[in-house]
């Protein structure tokens, strides 16, 4: 079974081992947003004035990730945090604040999220957004699907203008919206 959830919500969620004791804390959400997958997480010591640690938690190394905590086997799953840019991050860049566009050239908004589909793998499916008028009320949140393989160009985001018609307010039943928008993208709709 997977699970969508906003990146920002896993920031500052414990890092804990499965033998109980919390060891960290997700300071960041690290993924390759030209490949669509998240992975890993930058880290910050436990509590609140912790620093960032000089080690990552690399996705393959979490044996669980649930609503309360990230689970890890035990701290041998931290590496140094170049093994993230070994993964594949082509710049290490934020995406948040980078603009939505139609492969047609319409502005939907901006990105304040990322939304990731967790199960076995973690996948990115899509933006959150502060929408433009092309989608709704300037500044309301919306979800936007994304295809398979996601276009990055600078500080825009392309996605295909067919996304327009699976836009959702909230998570329930954005994962439906997802399936549905590649499922057309695949039929070649």
């Amino acid at each position: 079974m997977s699970v969508l959830l906003r990146a920002t919500d896993l920031e500052g969620r414990p890092v804990v081992t499965l033998g109980g004791e919390r060891v960290a804390e997700v300071k960041d959400v690290v993924f390759d947003s030209a490949r669509g997958k998240l992975i890993g997480f930058s880290l910050r010591g436990v509590g609140l004035l912790s620093r960032s640690r000089e080690d990552a938690l690399p996705w393959n190394m979490v044996s669980a990730l649930g609503r309360d905590a990230v689970m890890i086997l035990d701290e041998g799953a931290f590496q140094v945090k170049s093994s993230l840019a070994a993964e594949g991050i082509p710049d290490d860049r934020n995406v948040l604040g980078n603009l939505v566009l139609t492969d047609t050239g319409t502005h939907l908004g901006t990105v304040v999220d990322v939304i990731i589909e967790v199960g076995p793998t973690a996948d990115i499916v899509g933006y959150e957004v502060a929408a433009a008028e092309a989608l709704a009320s300037r500044g309301e949140r919306v979800l936007i699907p994304l295809p398979d393989t996601i276009a990055i160009s600078g500080e825009h985001l392309i996605v295909p203008a067919a996304a327009t018609d699976f836009v959702a307010n909230d998570l329930t039943g954005f994962g439906a919206a997802v399936d549905a928008f590649r499922t057309k993208l695949h039929q070649g709709g």
